[in-house]
């Protein structure tokens, strides 16, 4: 029987964190190729450390004589992101930063596998596994202690950004305890928040000052108690932050981007990579089916892990477990959903409309529990399967 009374634990960074700067580049120059050419295939990785970022990776283009002509973006768009994130540190500063640009056109071994199926269905660009989840403990569907870690987060930056909190930074991240009781979360046991701030002068003391009233309006009320235990900036100073205090890679926070260690992870990271790479469209693909399944009212609690092989388009596998919530059979569920949508590369793609330039906002706070827009952004996040899925069993 599933454990109903306990505590777990969640954390979130924030986009000024050295690995999100990274993940933010690496998106943001994917997007650039999408927007001149939806198919563009793009793998761009990014590390950045004191005063340098470098960008590397494999760009392929329907005329890869075209791609030359794309390079020189490459510098403004990472100087572009810096700036937004609020990096002006004397050695890490939009104006003054070392970019290197490695990229370079896609291998002809890799594109031969993803396309050899074309006059059927693309391959997928990898094998792998995939797993997409979904649960009712919060109204976005996804689990608290991410979900609610990220909106911490989120609402320093506004406040940043706003000017309203000139002395934070860039850099932050959270982390919550939370709470269960009959399956259910109801409060936070400890909350622990490391953020950079601008004035040297100011204490831990003084820093939760400033951010204590953005998190007990971020969390539901009645969460926080005398009880709760706060830990803001426990190790007291910290004023160098992003890639100058600790280098950063794209791909390192695969945990912060999906749910927050409260579902299996296939191991794939997600920023860079143009929708093709089933690490990430396929995760994509599972967090809508799973988002729609509980949205349905056939579980409480849905986990979908697909798995593919490069080169083939059909997915090896479709695997449904709803852990002892369920309304429906999994295996009924694992039919139902094969049925709803085409599970291919391109069946995604379309299906999703993720060939548009729509990942650079994607690359913090979080992958999932977003709202969708109207350009396309967070297509995954939609419950419009319900119907189709209801029919279905």
């Amino acid at each position: 029987m599933t454990r109903q009374n306990y505590t777990f634990t969640s954390e979130s960074v924030s986009e000024g964190h050295p690995d999100k700067v990274c993940d933010r580049i690496s998106d943001a120059v994917l997007d650039a190729f999408l927007a001149e050419e939806p198919e563009a295939r793009v793998a761009a990785e990014t590390f950045a450390t004191t005063n340098r970022v470098v960008i590397g990776g494999e760009v392929g283009l329907s005329d890869q004589d075209k791609l030359h002509d794309y390079m020189d973006r490459i510098d403004e768009i990472a100087r572009a992101c810096i700036k937004d994130i609020g990096y002006e540190q004397d050695k890490f500063h939009h104006e003054t930063v070392e970019i290197t640009n490695l990229l370079h056109e896609q291998s002809a071994h890799i594109a031969q596998g993803v396309d050899a199926a074309a006059d059927k269905d693309e391959g997928a660009g990898d094998q792998g596994i995939m797993f997409g989840y979904a649960t009712t403990e919060t109204e976005a569907l996804m689990p608290a202690p991410i979900q609610y870690s990220h909106a911490i987060l989120r609402r320093l930056a506004e406040v940043r950004k706003s000017g309203q909190e000139p002395t934070l930074g860039p850099d932050a991240k959270s982390q919550l305890s939370v709470v269960y009781e009959g399956g259910k979360p109801v409060g936070v046991s400890s909350i622990v928040l490391s953020t950079q701030h601008l004035d040297e002068a100011m204490t831990s003391a003084d820093v939760r000052a400033v951010v204590e009233p953005y998190i007990r309006e971020t969390l539901p009320e009645g969460w926080i108690t005398d009880a709760t235990a706060w830990h803001v900036n426990p190790t007291g100073k910290f004023v160098i932050g992003g890639p100058d205090g600790d280098a950063g890679l794209t791909g390192r926070k695969i945990i912060v981007d999906t749910y927050g260690g409260a579902a299996p992870h296939g191991g794939g990271a997600f920023s860079g990579k143009d929708p093709t790479k089933v690490d990430r469209s396929a995760a994509y693909a599972a967090r809508y089916l799973a988002k729609n399944v509980v949205a349905a009212g056939m579980a409480e609690r849905c986990t979908i892990q697909l798995s593919y092989a490069i080169g083939v388009s059909e997915p090896l596998s479709v695997y449904a477990d709803t852990h002892g919530t369920g309304e429906v059979a999994p295996a009924d569920i694992e039919k139902a959903v094969r049925s709803v949508m085409s599970l291919t590369p391109r069946g995604i793609r379309e299906k999703l409309q993720l060939n548009k330039p729509i990942y650079q906002r994607t690359a913090a706070y979080g992958h999932f529990g977003r709202t969708p827009t109207e350009d396309g952004g967070f297509s995954w996040e939609r419950t419009d399967l319900v119907e189709d899925l209801k029919k279905a069993i």
